[in-house]
């Protein structure tokens, strides 16, 4: 992982609340796991939109009422 030293302004009530919902202790920890949360939703988000795609082209039209078909 390569990382980048730069000098930010930061609101401190916002550092300190997503501190406490990421368990992280210093600044430092705590801007890297909110990016990466940041980057992981919308990875998440990306992926639902291709479920979405699919169930849309019909996709997944033989699994409903087909229990075998999905426990294969």
């Amino acid at each position: 992982m390569s990382m980048t030293r730069t000098t930010i302004e930061i609101d401190d009530a916002a550092l300190a609340a997503a501190a406490e919902v990421l368990g992280t202790h210093t600044k430092k920890d705590t801007v890297n796991a909110a990016l990466r949360e940041v980057s992981q939703r919308l990875r998440r988000l990306q992926a639902l939109d291709q479920l979405g795609a699919m169930s849309d082209r019909g996709d997944f039209e033989e699994f409903i009422g087909n229990r075998a078909a999905y426990r294969r």
